[in-house]
């Protein structure tokens, strides 16, 4: 069976490299020599990471001549937010009934040295 566009989603935000790359193109399209710049590894290298958030549809690459800017594909981003939105209430109630929990706790007394 064929991995959902979700579970793929979350696997290419599983690399810091690649959530690098998005934080970067989030401020703008540029081209792949600059966005390889801050990194210690090679031009092909980062184009492999852009393969792999392109193929997942995070990130367009246009054909401009010579220059193939990339930009950021926002709305991938969104249904995962939307994905993630729905646990929300899930874990605030968790942690308003831990919170009560550790009010409820007994305080322990001054120990005097």
């Amino acid at each position: 069976m064929a991995p959902d566009s979700l579970s793929q989603r979350f696997a290419a935000l599983a690399d810091l490299t690649r959530r690098a790359i998005l934080k970067r193109l989030a401020r703008g399209a540029t081209s792949a020599t600059k966005l390889a710049q801050p990194f210690a590894m090679s031009l092909p290298a980062i184009c492999k990471h852009l393969d792999v958030l392109e193929r997942v549809g995070l990130v367009e690459r246009g054909r401009n001549a010579q220059r193939r800017p990339c930009r950021l594909e926002a709305l991938p981003l969104k249904q995962a937010v939307t994905w993630l939105e729905r646990y929300r209430g899930f874990w605030e109630d968790r942690f308003d009934r831990r919170d009560k929990h550790l009010c409820e706790l007994p305080r322990p007394e001054k120990i005097e040295i």
